[in-house]
């Protein structure tokens, strides 16, 4: 997913403000479902973040054009890991290791089937 790098996006000196690297992973998750006339949020059904590793290899600016990259490391019933990588042109600025659980009724749930398969698109 293509990201542009806007002012607000960034801090005082133009760098891209680190929590929006987090967003911008956020954003290619969600879009997954968008592109496809559907919502990450089914009413009680949602995923949520249980866990994150990032690094922060190179800041992206102002104006930069950015690709977000999405994988599917695991599966697991109710949750998956994705590995996202966010790159400048061909140079890598951003990885993350994003766990996601799955609940209904705020509680951990089978993620079902039809979700799995948008998913699979990430692999």
């Amino acid at each position: 997913m293509k990201i542009r790098v806007y002012y607000e996006d960034t801090d005082i000196g133009g760098v891209v403000y680190y929590a929006n690297y987090l967003k911008f992973c956020e954003r290619a998750r969600s879009n997954i479902f968008f592109e496809r006339g559907l919502s990450p949020h089914n009413g009680d059904e949602f995923f949520v973040v249980k866990k994150v590793e990032a690094d922060y290899i190179k800041s992206a600016t102002f104006a930069d054009e950015l690709e977000v990259t999405s994988k599917v490391v695991s599966q697991k019933s109710a949750s998956l890991e994705i590995f996202h990588e966010i790159f400048r042109k061909e140079e890598l600025l951003f990885t993350a290791k994003v766990k996601l659980a799955y609940l209904k009724n705020y509680k951990p749930a089978k993620i079902p089937k039809e979700t799995l398969e948008l998913f699979s698109l990430f692999k």
